[in-house]
């Protein structure tokens, strides 16, 4: 496994948008930095979900993995997810936070902030495909549109049609 370069994103944000909207500012270095939809407020030991801005594909080839930008964690807010994003998944990242202020001061992250890196990583093995319920989570019908129309033409053998077709429909938080 290695984390994918800068050039190689590039390439697959232009290809199979890997990361929607794109925003050249936010790369950095071999990543790609995510931001929040919505501002919010996070109050001592207050958690919340909160949902990137950005849509991330991750091809069958690779997996994502995520980790917090310091300046929040010196502030005392704590990642709780995961942080890897499955090959194969297409969403908005739902990002679990909580505030572990020592200070128990509020915790404000304005929309567009810089909140978590993400890298890409490359994976050996069969092709195993996210095929949970957050499939194409926290997106609007034309944005769905748009990505399974690109998984038809150019990752065809992903999904079955028929999965692909219930996981559009059957998504969570679509807008």
């Amino acid at each position: 496994m290695c984390v994918l370069g800068k050039d190689k994103l590039l390439e697959l944000i232009e290809t199979s948008k890997i990361v929607y909207p794109f925003d050249h500012n936010l790369l950095d270095g071999d990543g790609y930095i995510l931001t929040v939809k919505d501002e919010t407020t996070l109050h001592y030991l207050e958690h919340k979900n909160l949902i990137s801005y950005e849509i991330v594909f991750t091809p069958p080839n690779l997996i994502a993995h995520l980790t917090a930008k310091s300046r929040y964690g010196r502030m005392g807010l704590s990642f709780l997810n995961a942080a890897k994003v499955h090959s194969g998944f297409i969403g908005r990242l739902a990002l679990e936070l909580v505030n572990l202020s020592n200070d128990r001061q509020p915790i404000a992250i304005k929309r567009g902030d810089p909140l978590m890196h993400m890298e890409y990583i490359t994976r050996d093995g069969k092709v195993s495909p996210y095929l949970g319920p957050y499939q194409f989570q926290y997106m609007s019908q034309e944005e769905v549109a748009m990505y399974k129309s690109l998984i038809e033409n150019k990752y065809s053998d992903l999904f079955d049609s028929k999965v692909l077709d219930r996981m559009t429909k059957d998504r969570v938080g679509g807008i």
